[in-house]
Formats: C-alpha cells, structure tokens, sequence
C-alpha cells in the first residue's frame, strides 16, 4: 500500500468470505511531532480535573520559601516533586465569609466551587460544570465524578437543585466507562446502536410538546420546566454523538477489568481503590469519553481500621505532638491522601499520547476547605494546579497573594479552558482579576 491512514483496512478471504481487519494506531499515521492525526491536524483536545481534599494541610509545612519559578516544594508537599515543572502552588489566599455563620467543611467548599456561599445569592454551576458545558459537549459523558470513600458525595453541581452523583465503586465505574454501551475510538468499523436512535426520536417527540404545556402552567412551574428541558436538551446532545463514528485517541487503551476492595472509608481500602479509580478516569479522558473529571476524597470519614478516631475528629481531639510539634495522626491521614494525587498525577503523565502525555493537554485543579482543619482557619488556603491544559497556563510556579481571594484561582483556571467570563463568585469572594502571572 502506497498511501494509507487511520482507517485503512486489509482485506482478504477466509474460507471463501470476505474479511477486513483494521490496523493499530500507527506513528505513521501522525504528524513529524506526533501531536495530531496527519489526515485531520487534530490536536487531542484539552481536559480538566477537580480534586476535592478536605481538611487542609499542616500549617508552616507546605508553602514553599521561594516565589516565582525555581520554587522547592515543603516538606508535606516533598511526594510532588517528580513534577514539580508541571505544578503550581497557590499561597496567601482566604475565603470570606462576609459575616454569614461558618458552617465548617461546608461554606468554604461552597465558595470554592461555586464562588460564593449559598446563603449569598442565586446557587449558580460549579467551576466543573462550567468548564464541562465548554468542552465537555462533544463527549459521551459531559463528565464524571467519584469519591474514594465509597459514598456517593458530590461537590459538582448542575444547578442550585441539581447535583452531579458521584461513583463510589471502581466495579461500577468500570461498568459505566467500558461496558456494553462503550464504543472503541481506534475500532475501523462503527455501527450505531438501534436504542440509541430510539431514544433519541423519544426525546425529541416530548420536546416538540413544550410549548404547548408551558401555556398551561404558572411562571414557578415554567422555570422548572425550562430546567428540565435544558437536562433533555443535554441528553439529546450526548445521544447525537452515540450515532457518530468517535474521533481516534491515541493513548486509548481498552484496561482489563480489576477487583476492587470493599468500597468504604478505610484507608486500607480506599489505598487500592484510588489506584483503580485513577487508571479508570485516565483511560476514559485517554479515550475521549469525557474531558472532564472530579474526585471527591470524602476524607472527613477516613479511617484507619481499628482506629478510634476518624481524620476528621483526629484533627480536633488528636494533641499536638510537643517533640514534632504537629498533629502526628493527622500529618499521616495528609501524607496518603497526598500521596494518592500524586499517583493520580503520576497516571496522567504516564499515559502516552505521540510524544506527549495525558498529562500535558489536562488542567487539574486541587482544593480544600481549610488551611489548618484543626482552628477551622479560612486564610493562607492551599491550592494547587497540575498540567497546563495544553498550554493554556505556565507551570513550575509558586504564586503568592496574601488576602486576595482564592477565587482568582477558580477565574485563571475556568479562562484558561475557554469559559466565556471576566469575573467571578459572590460578595467579598467577587473576582475579576485572574493570575495573570501564569496566563
């Protein structure tokens, strides 16, 4: 064959039948850079991740001396310097309350997703979400969302009144991912699914119904059902896309299926699980089946097995140590949890696309709710980015800015990735300055 590409199949007989068999993806088939397919020039789109770690850090062991680049990362956050060229690390900023009660674990994350404390306004999106109506429309899943403590909580929110679930069990994000309705990327043939089709001339017989429903109904009902229409809307979107041939990936992967530990919040189980979750949600952005992901640690239930306390009452009744001068519990609770974003970070940049990673093309955004979990304090708030989006932001700094509002971070990293917005949160938590710095 003198010219071929992605979809070139070999063809041949069998016991008197045709056959064809479709090739693997191939360096030929890229650009001299190995970043696009040479018949398309599609870069592989960019991705996001939020990563949710309640119950903050040890203060005075994770902010960095040096500002700028060629900052050294502290002691507690040591486990990232394999990549600390593709981090950054936020310092200095707080939440504010603006007097409203401080309802602990909760309004901090609020304001941390959302911009602002749900008492203070209209609930709008979270930055997920946000992010996802951006990019993550033109893939099966707009996005996905776990925990590794086996519960369903869930900070990603649609509206004020919808909440994105989220999946507790590797099992079953397994079965969601790569199950019966998973359609390979890089197979040479497609066959769209007869359902889908059914399903979608469903939906599409109940919306032409709308106006004459809305006439019949008040102005609280009509809001509702604007809502409504809008989830139907979505998944009509996302059944369009099930009747089109999917783009290749080249780092898609098909993984084997894995046992899981019992899903619970014992750190003996929630060690080998986040291991599954974190190739799981690699191998689904590495096969465009979404490009956004959140992962919710549930770290205020964590515990050791046979352990009295939990981390979270750890961080109020542990004492702190006179000779090591921390909480020593807590400080290890901190460790595997750091250590497991770390191995979440360690599979995107392992997962290989040309001679690039997964890594290099995804944006991931790590937040907590307090500095010091212990005083329930809002100021000095840690925050870390990972990956540059593809090059929408600078990596390898260390960015301090003391009393601004650690929504600048949320405003930076929602740009970067397209949203359409010059400022964002509520009140005092209000921005319209992003971290120009990294941009």
């Amino acid at each position: 064959m003198s010219r071929f590409n992605r979809r070139t199949m070999l063809r041949g007989m069998v016991m008197g039948s045709g056959v064809a068999v479709g090739l693997p993806l191939l360096d030929a088939f890229f650009d001299a850079n190995g970043l696009a397919l040479a018949d398309t020039g599609a870069a592989p789109p960019s991705t996001f991740g939020h990563w949710y770690q309640g119950l903050g850090l040890n203060p005075g062991m994770w902010v960095p001396k040096k500002t700028g680049a060629g900052y050294e990362n502290n002691i507690q956050l040591k486990v990232l310097d394999p990549f600390r060229d593709k981090i950054n690390i936020f310092s200095g900023m707080k939440y504010f309350l603006d007097g409203r009660p401080h309802e602990t674990h909760t309004s901090t994350v609020q304001i941390a997703t959302t911009g602002a404390v749900f008492d203070s306004g209209p609930i709008g999106p979270s930055l997920d979400s946000k992010i996802a109506d951006v990019i993550g429309t033109r893939t099966r899943f707009r996005s996905l969302e776990v925990t590794l403590d086996g519960s369903r909580g869930s900070w990603s929110r649609r509206s004020g009144t919808s909440v994105n679930a989220s999946e507790g069990s590797p099992t079953a994000l397994y079965a969601r991912i790569f199950g019966a309705e998973f359609k390979d990327p890089n197979a040479a043939d497609f066959t769209p699914d007869p359902l889908v089709i059914a399903r979608k001339s469903v939906l599409s017989a109940i919306t032409e119904q709308r106006a004459d429903l809305a006439k019949q109904v008040g102005v609280a009902d009509r809001a509702r059902l604007d809502e409504f229409y809008t989830s139907i809307r979505d998944i009509e979107s996302q059944l369009e896309l099930e009747l089109q041939k999917p783009a290749p990936m080249v780092g898609c992967k098909i993984p084997a299926a894995e046992t899981e530990s019992k899903p619970d919040s014992s750190l003996e189980n929630i060690l080998p699980n986040s291991k599954i979750i974190a190739r799981l949600l690699a191998y689904a952005m590495a096969c465009g089946q979404t490009r956004v992901v959140n992962l919710n640690l549930g770290a205020q239930g964590w515990r050791r097995q046979g352990a009295p306390n939990t981390w979270h009452t750890a961080t109020h009744e542990e004492a702190i140590d006179p000779a090591l001068g921390y909480q020593k519990i807590v400080y290890g609770y901190i460790e595997q949890a750091n250590l497991i974003f770390t191995d979440f970070i360690r599979t995107l940049a392992e997962t290989r696309e040309g001679d690039r990673t997964l890594l290099d093309r995804s944006l991931v955004l790590w937040q907590t709710d307090h500095s010091d979990a212990r005083a329930h304090t809002v100021e000095d708030i840690p925050i870390i980015t990972a990956g540059s989006g593809g090059g929408a932001i600078k990596t390898g700094m260390h960015i301090s800015a003391p009393g601004e509002p650690c929504t600048r971070v949320g405003l930076t990293v929602q740009q970067a990735l397209g949203v359409p917005l010059n400022s964002w949160g509520g009140r005092s938590n209000q921005t319209s300055k992003t971290i120009t710095e990294i941009l």
